[in-house]
């Protein structure tokens, strides 16, 4: 009888595998078909091995449904369809179709409703009041933001609240750009100056020979703000920022016009007057010569101590040479200026280790900017004073 009783409970157990895997086998013709009847409904054609990998992929827990199959449940019941029969052919739970059937009745939409979640603690009228506030203290720290923010709104704010906040107000945390300090006064002269030269033409413009002197370090050692490691290497000397306390340097000067680059001055030291005629007696008046070809020039230099000098200005007197008057504090109303931003972010890619090799990439770098480019800076100028007009005198890009 054991033995009988074993046998039958074995044939027993080796038939419902069978019975099952056969289940199992009709549920996937079922969803195949289904599947690709929805698809052919809607236009959207996928090989059978595309669709068994959609089918095997199950949806997460409280995963939206989707889209084609949203469409399927409001088709059916537009037919007529219970929700009861609409959920067991699609084999979906009752309340699922519920809801679906109940927003497209609501809103004539079956596209998903956006989730809840936790109500930001700051709302739209704290952000307007956070926004103005960052827009007048433009120069605050999040810190001083913070605490405004928490006396203000009388509530539990951190300082990561209030990062978000200000991301949230469409404004970001940026590196202040470096430019002269202007009065009031400087302000007002740049304006007048600006509009007194507003009617000169680009033609008049190509006809001033633009100069500048620059200083020029070895960058030997600085290596960048940024270093790219974990949080653990904060010690490491690799990561570190070395910075030398009197880099060795170079003063260049340097003219140009919208016809091309003139001679270029390398010395080491600084500058005085003297020095100053010097350098215009053996490179300004050559490149003078050689750019404009005896046509008439107006010759540029800002209000550095050395040009206006008595010495200077004497000198310049007798080779009778006109100068362009020019406004203190306003290296961005001058091409040249640019050329020479251009040659210092080249040595910062360069870098250049010793002297030698610093001047000559500035020398090669200096002979490298076409004169496309020259025509292009010089013609900007009516463009910049229009900007310095619009600004009331104040600095420009």
């Amino acid at each position: 009888m054991r033995a009988t009783h074993s046998k039958k409970v074995g044939t027993g157990s080796n038939k419902r595998p069978e019975k099952l895997n056969v289940h199992i086998r009709n549920s996937w013709r079922t969803n195949l078909q289904l599947i690709r009847s929805i698809g052919n409904m809607i236009g959207y054609k996928k090989s059978l091995s595309e669709w068994q990998c959609l089918s095997e992929v199950k949806m997460g827990r409280g995963s939206p449904i989707p889209p084609m199959l949203r469409r399927k449940i409001v088709e059916q019941y537009q037919k007529g369809v219970s929700q009861r029969k609409i959920a067991k052919s699609l084999k979906l739970s009752s309340s699922t179709v519920h809801n679906i059937i109940q927003r497209f009745r609501e809103s004539g939409t079956i596209s998903v409703r956006k989730g809840q979640g936790r109500k930001t603690i700051l709302d739209a009228r704290d952000l307007r009041a956070l926004r103005r506030h960052c827009i007048t203290y433009r120069n605050a720290t999040v810190m001083e933001i913070t605490t405004w923010a928490q006396e203000y709104f009388q509530k539990t704010l951190s300082v990561n609240t209030i990062h978000r906040a200000i991301r949230r107000c469409r404004l970001k945390l940026y590196r202040s750009k470096k430019k002269p300090y202007l009065n009031m006064i400087q302000k007002r002269r740049r304006f007048l100056w600006a509009k007194a030269h507003l009617k000169w033409t680009v033609a008049k413009w190509k006809t001033v020979l633009w100069s500048d002197e620059s200083k020029f370090e070895v960058l030997f050692g600085k290596l960048g703000r940024h270093v790219i490691r974990t949080k653990e290497d904060k010690d490491n000397p690799s990561c570190f920022q070395h910075s030398v306390q009197k880099p060795v340097s170079l003063m260049v000067w340097g003219c140009m016009s919208a016809c091309g680059m003139g001679s270029l001055h390398i010395w080491k030291g600084t500058i005085n007057a003297e020095r100053y005629i010097q350098v215009l007696e053996q490179h300004m008046l050559p490149s003078r010569r050689r750019l404009f070809q005896g046509r008439p020039c107006i010759f540029q230099h800002d209000n550095a101590r050395p040009h206006t000098a008595s010495i200077t200005t004497s000198w310049l007197r007798r080779r009778r040479i006109r100068v362009l008057k020019w406004p203190a504090y306003s290296p961005d109303l001058s091409p040249i200026e640019n050329i020479l931003c251009v040659i210092k972010r080249k040595m910062g890619q360069r870098r250049p280790k010793t002297i030698e090799q610093l001047e000559a990439c500035i020398r090669q770098e200096w002979d490298n900017i076409p004169i496309s480019k020259l025509e292009q800076l010089v013609s900007s100028v009516p463009r910049r004073l229009q900007t310095v007009i619009k600004r009331r005198g104040d600095d420009t890009q």
